[in-house]
């Protein structure tokens, strides 16, 4: 899809980790031993498989976020069908050969994990097929919005991972080399085609000049050219619609007041090469800030307080995720309670992207309120009964109802 090879190297082993997560988690998945109320009975959680799911991925982790839901389906005791972004088939098909020849040595079918590779009336025909319970999908809230519609319309289930505008707040107290250097990555890494990119920088006004400053240096040493090459740190877009939409972004930006600091431009070679871009002198609620570009597009903002950041953070639609840098204990609870971030992945003193596959991954809000990969995510790939047992000779009714 064009990420530098490192970042592909790490996409691969975030499948080798969450099959590893997914090994021991089959010796984990546990229900619940009740007290009941009646004498005689034994009141019992029971888990099992959903049967056959759905799964749609997007263009930008062919990969990984397959292996989040394939290998925790698996342990949950379910099949599964795959469709895969159009634009990255030969990815998909290598992995379900790898994963077909692993299930055959082992005696199980290959078709246990099943692809089909095709355009969006595939993935419309999977969203209304009755038999497959669940629809897990990662892509765009507009998209994603419709495939919540088709679902619910037959009273199936959906994991939805969706966009993204993601912003660090940087506090007065912050590790300013610290920043740098986690924003660098989170704003340019993967060419800002990740959902977790992030979008906007609210920097506190004592540090802003600073920010921008050091940001826009370390922005002049980025390496650019072919993701495959060893030192390549930034490599082209996926599509040339891609690249269309970065210079509109950057057209719109211009007409609502914003200074490009740096980049702004399509890259003079062969390829969807654009220039990273700083853009600043925009207002928090500006339209085009509100909107998430699938671009390396970041809108730099100055806040007066941790507080008016916090606001700034929480008003956009999406609700992925977000980060603070700060040295100050009494902004970090203040950002991860109740009146602070509205994500649903909430950081401290690192980016908004790197996520680990222990917890888990999702968003609220627009960004569709799904989670995939760890924690107790397990629970969706399957289908949760109550079990009241009777083992004695007696016939009690709950709550002390007599009927006699």
């Amino acid at each position: 899809m064009g990420k530098i090879l490192p970042e592909g190297e790490g996409e691969v082993q975030e499948y080798i980790d969450i099959c590893d997560y997914a090994v021991g988690l089959s010796r984990m998945i546990e229900g619940k031993v009740l007290p009941s109320e009646r004498p005689g009975h034994a009141l019992i959680e029971m888990w099992n498989p959903l049967g056959t799911i759905g799964i749609i991925t997007a263009f930008n982790f062919p990969v990984a976020v397959y292996g989040w839901n394939n290998a925790i389906a698996m342990a949950c005791g379910d099949t599964m069908i795959w469709k895969s972004a159009g634009t990255t088939p030969l990815t998909s098909i290598a992995i379900i050969k790898i994963l077909s020849s692993v299930l055959e040595k082992n005696n199980l079918p290959g078709a246990i994990c099943s692809l089909i590779c095709g355009g969006p009336d595939v993935g419309e025909s999977m969203t209304n097929d009755t038999r497959l319970p669940l629809i897990s999908f990662t892509g765009s809230t507009q998209v994603g919005l419709k495939v919540a519609l088709n679902v619910q319309q037959r009273f199936g289930k959906t994991i939805l991972e969706l966009g993204g505008n993601n912003a660090i707040i940087i506090a007065d107290d912050a590790d300013i080399k610290m920043v740098v250097s986690s924003a660098l990555f989170a704003c340019v890494g993967t060419a800002g085609q990740r959902c977790t990119t992030t979008r906007r920088i609210i920097a506190h006004e004592k540090v802003y000049d600073e920010v921008l400053d050091r940001l826009k240096k370390a922005y002049s040493q980025i390496r650019v050219g072919d993701p495959l090459e060893s030192g390549t740190m930034y490599g082209p877009l996926h599509t040339k619609q891609g690249v269309n939409e970065y210079l509109a972004a950057i057209e719109e930006a211009k007409k609502q007041g914003g200074v490009i600091e740096y980049g702004g431009k399509k890259i003079d070679r062969e390829g969807n090469f654009v220039e990273p871009t700083i853009v600043s002198g925009l207002s928090h609620d500006a339209n085009i800030v509100h909107k998430e570009t699938f671009a390396p597009i970041v809108y730099i903002l100055k806040a007066k307080s941790v507080d008016e950041a916090i606001a700034w953070n929480n008003e956009v639609k999406q609700g992925l995720t977000s980060s603070i840098f700060t040295e100050n204990l009494g902004n970090v609870f203040k950002w991860i309670g109740p009146k602070g971030s509205d994500c649903g992945i909430v950081n401290v003193n690192i980016p908004t992207s790197g996520a680990e596959i222990g917890g888990a991954f999702g968003g609220e809000k627009h960004t569709g309120g799904g989670r995939e990969s760890g924690s107790d995510s397990w629970k969706q790939y399957m289908r949760r009964s109550t079990c009241t047992i009777n083992y004695s000779k007696e016939l009690p009714l709950a709550q002390g109802i007599k009927f006699e």
